[in-house]
Order: C-alpha cells, then structure tokens, then sequence
C-alpha cells in the first residue's frame, strides 16, 4: 500500500505532500490562484509516469546487462474537448543497443506500473476522516 498525505498551507493552494519519510511542495500556477512555488498535481501526474517509465527501464536494461548511457522520458498531458486525457510520451534512450533491443525497451515502458494504473479504470473511495 502506498499512502501519501497533503497539508494545505496558510497560503491559497501551496501544500506540503508526504509520503513516507519524504516531503514535497505542491501547489498551483498563477494563473490558476497559486503562487506557482512547487509542480501542480497534474504535473506531478505527468512526472509518476516519466519517473516510472525512466525506473523500469533502467531495471531491465540492468537485469540484462544491457548498457544504457541515459535514460530522458518527456510527458505531456492533454485533455481532449470530450474529457479524455491523452498523455503523449517521448523515450530518448542513449546507449549502444541495437533495433531489437530499443524495440523491447519501448514494450517494458509500456508495462510500467504507473503506466498500468493510468491505463484501467480505476475506483477512488472517498471518506470523511476525524
């Protein structure tokens, strides 16, 4: 399980995440109300999968022996007139590795776990807490 907790601060839309022993600053653009001091949540939407993607294909690529230089994942999200999001992601993999195995690193990012969640439904129960 992976549990996160966001504080709202005494500032319109700045926060404080946690997530075990790490803290991070969230908060909204200008544009939108915030004082733009950290990434916005779909930003750091946009990062889960970038992140995720660069981890399990460096996992791979190092359970094969397979040597890899860099590793820069680029995301961009979109949503569509209708609702629909679109994330539209770019590899950029230096390294000396051949067709086949550039081809099989592009099928690994697809199956990364952030990559499964924002592709299925999902279910979000809320509650209130004391």
């Amino acid at each position: 399980m992976i549990k996160a907790k966001v504080t709202l601060g005494p500032v319109d839309y700045g926060m404080t995440a946690e997530v075990r022993q790490h803290k991070l600053i969230a908060d909204e653009q200008q544009s939108n109300g915030g004082q733009d001091t950290g990434p916005g949540p779909q930003e750091y939407l946009c990062i889960a999968l970038a992140s995720c993607t660069t981890a399990t294909m460096k996992m791979y690529a190092n359970r094969k022996s397979w040597k890899v230089d860099s590793i820069v994942v680029e995301v961009e999200k979109e949503t569509t007139e209708d609702g629909k999001n679109i994330f539209k992601r770019t590899l950029h993999i230096k390294g000396p590795l051949d067709d086949e195995k550039m081809n099989r690193l592009l099928q690994i990012a697809n199956v990364c776990p952030v990559h499964k969640i924002l592709s299925q439904a999902n279910t979000i129960e809320t509650v209130f807490g004391n």
